[in-house]
Formats: structure tokens, C-alpha cells, sequence
């Protein structure tokens, strides 16, 4: 036969107080109790084994203690990193990450963002630009459901965000190429770039004529670095900027197959600067993107969203900086 379920009324009776009371104290309110109350109540949770009832509890506090977060391609590391710095923070304040991980599939984003709000989270972070600002509007801004923006997303005005400085991080990796004495560069990034891809572009074109830049146009992934390879020999570039590691370390892979050496043939930029950056053979050059801080801000700005709604829209945009590493060297 089963066990009856062990309910509140157990424990309020267990402990000599009222349903209303033990409902505060498991909820968070201990502070409007006495020590000794406080006490009776947890050790009667204890002793009765209780367990709180998760849509039961819900249902009361009007709160999932769960945050919603998007990615477009967990396999990154970047977005490994980025999640564990949201996961720090979300945890400290009793919070669970869901995480979705859309597999670059835009309709799949789409679901997903509708599936989060059907589960009542209690917010979301967007770290994807596929979700347009009208799907976000109708699925999320409509319901008053908070959220915030990031990384490859723009808020345009219309919500919290934390960016980094893409802008000055092109023009670093540019500058970077232009004092090695590279003439002629090729940058690898997708045809359709996403908002932050486009600012590395435009600040890597303060330094580089149009003349000067061969673009080549590959996914953000290993595979796309390796496969742009050939369109790579065609050009008069020595210099490679890829917009993120994960194409710099594709590229590693297709000039080696085509018996090139990195720096000596051609030396290799990247973007974000993910742990691997030290452990590939040479060490890959990159700009360094604070990826576990981004996540934390990112976690901080939304809870302080949760708990005052009307505040004023932030956005933050933090730095990013060169490290030079191996895989570049002066042009012989």
C-alpha cells in the first residue's frame, strides 16, 4: 500500500503552529518569527521528511524560481563558459537554469522560447540573434515577462542587454594583423552576421581599406574554418581573422592539410579567447571576450529585472582585449 503523501498540514500540526505560518517560514519569511517557532517548524519538516510541493508551492508564490536560458550551439565553448557564469549566480539566489540549446535552428529557437513560456519561468536570457524582436515582443515583452538580451542580440531600446565592445575588438585584431606588416588580410564570418559579427567588421575596417580585406563567408564552426581553406589560397592574404576561435581552430586543421604552417604561412586571429586557445598547437592569438563575466552580469541584471519590473532599461557593454599568443608573427 502507499504511503500517504506527508503534507503542510503534517508539519503544522507536528509543530503546534498554524498551515499559514508553516507556509511562511518554508517560504522564505522566517524573519516575521521567533527563533523558537522557526525552529519547531524545520524540525518537524525534518523529522516528517517533508517535501514541498512544487506546483502546489508555485501556485502560492507566483514563482518557478527558474530562469529560462536560449543558446544557439552549446557546443561552443564560448557559450559553455557563458553558462556557467550564469549558473553562478543564478544558484547563489536559489535559482534553476533551464537551458535550450536551438542547434543553429531558428524555428527550433522559436519553440522554444514559447515552451519556456508556457512553463512559467520566471525570466529569460536570449543569447541568440535568430529570435527576432517581434518574436520576442509577441512571446514575451506582451506578457510582461522579463528578460534580457545578449552577446549575439541587440536590445534596440526595448530591454535590459550586456553587449561587449565587438567594434573595438575588430579593430584590435586589425591594428594587430597591420603592425606585423600584413598588407592584405581575409576576414571568415557568416553571410548573414549577426549584430555583433558586424560591429567586429566594422571596427577591423578602420584600419584595412575594403581593397585590402578578402571576405569569406563560412558558419560559425570549426568545419567552416577548415572548409574555407581553398577559397583562402585563391586570395593574396596573409593575415586571417576569424570571428570566432571555433573558425580559427578549423583553419588550424584545413592549411595543415594543405601543407601550410600557421604563422609561417599565414598567421591566425581569433575571437573570444575560449580555453582552448592555450592548448592548440602554436597557441592561438584571439581577442579575449570576459565570457564567464558576461554571463554573470547578464544573471544580476535580469534577477534585479524580476524583483523591480519598472526600473529603467540597462545596458551594459563590457571591454575586450588582445592576447598575443603564437599563431601571428611579422610577415617575412
Amino acid at each position: 500500500m502507499k504511503n500517504k503523501a506527508i503534507t503542510i498540514k503534517d508539519v503544522a500540526k507536528q509543530s503546534g503552529v498554524s498551515i499559514s505560518t508553516v507556509s511562511q517560514i518554508l517560504n522564505g519569511k522566517s524573519d516575521k518569527f521567533s527563533p523558537v517557532t522557526v525552529a519547531k517548524v524545520q524540525q518537524a519538516k525534518a523529522d516528517l521528511h517533508y517535501e514541498p510541493d512544487y506546483f502546489a508551492r508555485r501556485m502560492i508564490m507566483k514563482t518557478s524560481k527558474t530562469i529560462g536560458v536560449l543558446v544557439p550551439d552549446i557546443t561552443n565553448p564560448f557559450f559553455g563558459e557563458l553558462i556557467r557564469g550564469i549558473e553562478q549566480v543564478l544558484y547563489q539566489a536559489n535559482y534553476i537554469t533551464m537551458l535550450c540549446n536551438a542547434d543553429l535552428d531558428e524555428a527550433k529557437e522559436q519553440g522554444y522560447l514559447a515552451e519556456l513560456s508556457h512553463r512559467g519561468v520566471d525570466g529569460f536570457i536570449i543569447a541568440s540573434s535568430a529570435v527576432s524582436n517581434q518574436a520576442i515582443n509577441a512571446s514575451l515583452r506582451t506578457k510582461q515577462h522579463p528578460f534580457i538580451v545578449l552577446d549575439q542580440k541587440k536590445a534596440e531600446g526595448f530591454s535590459d542587454a550586456v553587449l561587449t565592445d565587438d567594434f573595438e575588438g575588430g579593430r584590435l585584431a586589425a591594428a594587430h594583423l597591420k603592425q606585423l606588416g600584413h598588407q592584405h588580410v581575409a576576414i571568415l564570418m557568416p553571410a548573414q552576421a549577426s549584430a555583433n559579427v558586424q560591429q567586429r567588421l566594422a571596427g577591423f575596417k578602420t584600419v584595412y581599406a575594403d581593397a585590402d580585406i578578402d571576405r569569406i563567408d563560412v558558419p560559425l564552426s570549426k568545419l567552416g574554418g577548415r572548409q574555407a581553406v581553398p577559397a583562402i589560397l585563391k586570395t593574396a592574404a596573409t593575415g586571417l581573422f576569424a570571428v570566432n576561435d571555433e573558425i580559427a581552430f578549423g583553419l588550424y586543421l584545413g592549411l595543415a592539410e594543405a601543407g601550410k604552417q600557421v604563422p609561417r604561412d599565414y598567421s591566425v586571429i581569433g575571437y573570444d579567447n575560449v580555453e582552448m586557445c592555450e592548448y592548440v598547437t602554436p597557441q592561438l592569438t584571439t581577442i579575449a571576450q570576459p565570457i564567464f563575466e558576461l554571463g554573470q552580469v547578464t544573471a544580476k541584471i535580469l534577477l534585479a529585472r524580476i524583483k523591480n519590473p519598472d526600473q529603467p532599461w540597462d545596458e551594459r557593454r563590457l571591454p575586450v582585449k588582445l592576447i598575443e599568443r603564437k599563431s601571428t608573427a611579422h610577415l617575412n
